[in-house]
């Protein structure tokens, strides 16, 4: 047999095999552009996600973020632990919030109402609205306000999508360590941006979690890109983050004017 008829297979197969080749490479590239464009996709939307639930978590995934459980009205008595004090200095993230004596603020995620009764004392011609989703909570803010003859904060019984807020009627909303509970945080801050008057401000509390010596649980703290994500989401723009706090982040935001 001649060198020729020798050669002939062989090139064949070595043509078939830089085919097959080719055809995988192009293969890997279509699947990656798919993958880059999902993952595109993942990233930029505001949609739901739905993922096995994580042991602090609800399953439901929002621009990233795992969202955490709601505690309960069982743990309120956390809520007004003397130790706060000390550790959180609710008084310096008040002061921050540099407000006016007729400011209308609704305490968003309010519990038993440790801020809302405090800041009352500064907005003695505006009111509070305290708006919490638990009634048991509102039950026991109520307890409290009788007690110290505060007049000026309102109970408002929200949803778990809608803070049940009227529309262009706050010059401030203030969420303390609340957000990250919220089950539908994209609804529920459309109706805080609804419930705002122009140039109305957004004022969040959260446990820095960039701060592993912060010892909470992880999904119950939020870092500030995160944060700044989700309200740019819903038109908020970033004015400042203040971290005067020992263990939280305050982050400000603002409705357009």
């Amino acid at each position: 047999m001649s060198r020729l008829s020798l050669a002939q297979p062989t090139g064949r197969k070595l043509l078939s095999q830089m085919a097959f080749t080719l055809r995988c490479l192009v293969l890997v590239a279509v699947l990656w552009g798919l993958t880059a464009c999902g993952t595109a996709t993942l990233q930029a939307s505001t949609e739901y996600q739905t993922v096995t639930p994580s042991a602090d978590g609800i399953g439901r995934v929002y621009l990233g973020r795992e969202i955490a459980q709601t505690m309960g009205h069982q743990g309120a008595g956390w809520l007004d632990r003397p130790s706060r004090v000390l550790q959180e200095r609710p008084q310096a993230a008040i002061a921050a919030l540099d407000l006016s004596p007729t400011d209308i603020v609704a305490d968003v995620g309010a519990g038993t109402g440790y801020f809302a009764r405090r800041i009352a004392l500064l907005v003695p011609q505006g009111k509070v609205l305290a708006v919490d989703i638990q009634p048991e909570m509102l039950a026991m803010l109520q307890v409290e306000l009788e007690a110290k003859g505060i007049e000026n904060v309102e109970p408002v019984l929200g949803q778990s999508d809608n803070p049940n807020l009227p529309p262009s009627s706050i010059d401030l909303a203030l969420m303390v360590d609340a957000y990250h509970e919220f089950a539908s945080p994209r609804e529920v801050m459309e109706g805080v941006v609804n419930a705002l008057k122009p140039g109305g401000r957004v004022v969040l509390a959260e446990y820095k979690a960039e701060n592993p010596m912060v010892m909470i649980k992880r999904l119950h703290k939020m870092s500030v890109a995160q944060v700044r994500r989700e309200m740019a989401a819903v038109g908020l723009n970033w004015v400042k983050t203040d971290d005067r706090l020992p263990e939280q982040h305050l982050l400000f935001f603002q409705k357009p004017a």
